[in-house]
């Protein structure tokens, strides 16, 4: 009984800690937007417009749960569950510091990339079962946009798992710092386990592993339905593409899904990639840095900020760059990003028999 209740503790504070990001990411990305385009921003409620994403979350509370005359029941209200469902069980496999993950799992980035893939299939049954053409046309996109760029993620992220060689990602959080067992290597050359730092990191391991993290953060913005991708929501042709019909609590799932995925896919790279929860300074002699900022309070620092200003970049670029054509989006991924991913998985294979 009380395992039960511990499981059930986390996952609710994993809910209500999607829920507080949604909130405070709707606020922060109004105020950098606002600054990017040199506008106010919220200003009217709560101090400096901070209560302003509650009350339109209280708002959309209130609203009438509408289903389409001609809608398909039980596809229309199950859609936004299943999409919200399939980004929240992957909080499941993150690790936020040393021995602190919900749930410890050998195969836990194969878990990720497969329970996420999920959302595609909400995202068809939103779409088809609101039988509206714009919504269709949407969801059409969607499933296209997220199948086609979880190719360049999915080998991206098997660059790195080559040079690490497991796929746990506590595991692999362990490589990148100064706890680690094994010595690692700036860039295959010289030894640097006993400094930590920022070159234990894995895009430090191989020079490659940085275009791959490059290409993995393009594919995650696709992956997100975020701007310059955010043709399946393209309100200029679209109203609001697949979640056109959804009014109230299931709009929210459906725009918590969006902003949980933007954390999950901004963590993940974090893990794989930038040190997950280990720290950026390193042990310089007798001045043990590394040592003085890693822990279970540390780890939780430095994977929240480092993932924090991964979102900033996200909508950094959300308000300055145009949205793509659905050829230039199916362009870069089929033709630019899929063939650079799949070059730093070979050459991954070579650097792990050569170098390491």
């Amino acid at each position: 009984m009380i395992s039960y209740l511990i499981y059930f503790g986390i996952a609710l504070g994993l809910f209500v800690f999607a829920a507080l990001f949604t909130l405070f990411g709707v606020y922060a990305e109004r105020k950098v937007s606002a600054l990017i385009q040199d506008r106010l921003g919220p200003t009217e409620v709560g101090k400096y417009g901070s209560l302003q994403t509650l009350a339109d979350f209280l708002k959309m509370l209130q609203k009438e749960l509408i289903i389409p005359a001609a809608a398909d029941k039980w596809l229309f209200m199950a859609a936004p569950a299943i999409i919200f469902v399939a980004v929240y069980l992957g909080f499941a496999a993150l690790p936020w510091g040393p021995g602190l993950a919900p749930s410890h799992l050998n195969l836990g980035l194969y878990y990720l990339l497969a329970i996420i893939s999920i959302e595609t299939l909400g995202i068809l049954m939103a779409g088809w079962g609101s039988n509206n053409k714009y919504s269709i046309l949407g969801a059409m996109r969607s499933a296209a946009q997220i199948i086609s760029y979880e190719i360049p993620a999915g080998f991206a992220l098997i660059s790195a798992v080559m040079i690490a060689q497991t796929l746990d990602l506590q595991t692999i959080s362990y490589q990148q710092g100064i706890l680690a067992s094994a010595h690692t290597k700036f860039w295959g050359f010289w030894d640097v386990s006993a400094t930590g730092g920022i070159l234990s990191w894995n895009i430090f391991q191989a020079p490659h592993l940085i275009i791959a993290f490059i290409i993995y953060f393009i594919a995650g913005l696709a992956e997100s339905n975020r701007a310059p991708f955010d043709i399946p929501e393209a309100e200029s042709e679209l109203v609001a593409g697949f979640h056109t019909e959804f009014t109230g609590l299931r709009f929210a799932f459906v725009f918590l899904a969006e902003y949980s995925m933007m954390f999950l896919v901004c963590m993940v790279a974090v893990v794989v990639f930038l040190g997950a929860w280990n720290t950026p300074l390193p042990n310089i002699g007798p001045v043990k840095l590394a040592n003085w900022t890693t822990g279970a309070v540390w780890g939780i620092f430095w994977i929240s900020v480092k993932t924090l200003l991964l979102i900033a970049v996200q909508m950094w670029i959300r308000w300055t760059l145009p949205r793509f054509r659905v050829d230039q989006l199916m362009n870069l991924c089929w033709k630019v990003l899929t063939p650079l991913a799949f070059a730093c998985m070979v050459i991954s294979g070579i650097w792990r028999v050569w170098l390491m």
